[in-house]
């Protein structure tokens, strides 16, 4: 049976922490990186972030995409995308444009869905939407 596809596959990861790595601080980079072991502290990125299967995370994470194999403790925004793999756990609250979230994942907390200011077009709505619009970003 072939591995499963993941976005992140079409370009090389950059960074990575091993399985057997135990790190804690502020984890802080603008490419993409995949983690398998443990990390405690901030993560953020301009990039994109993989936690994989087995990994234990305890940290407020801000990336522009994150995929969740592994345990998360705390809160997560990514500013386009979180998808949630079928041996993900997250125990904390999830901020993000789109949301994928396969059969058998644990999540404990509150999701917030976010727009996108860059994809709203104001000549094409009414000016009582678009101040609606304008209030919710």
């Amino acid at each position: 049976m072939a591995a499963p596809y993941y976005e992140f596959e079409q370009s090389p990861v950059r960074s990575k922490l091993g399985k057997n790595t135990v790190l804690k601080g502020t984890m802080k980079f603008d490419h993409s990186a995949r983690i398998q072991g443990k990390f405690e502290g901030s993560i953020e990125s301009s990039g994109f972030l993989f936690i994989e299967e087995g990994a234990v995370v305890r940290a407020e994470i801000k990336a522009t995409s994150i995929i969740i194999g592994g345990v998360v403790y705390g809160n997560i925004e990514a500013s386009e995308k979180v998808e949630m793999l079928s041996t993900g756990k997250i125990y904390g609250n999830v901020r993000t444009a789109k949301l994928k979230i396969a059969d058998g994942v644990t999540f404990e907390g509150k999701c917030e869905m976010i727009k996108r200011s860059d994809r709203i077009d104001i000549f094409s709505q009414p000016l009582q939407d678009l101040k609606k619009m304008i209030q919710n970003v």
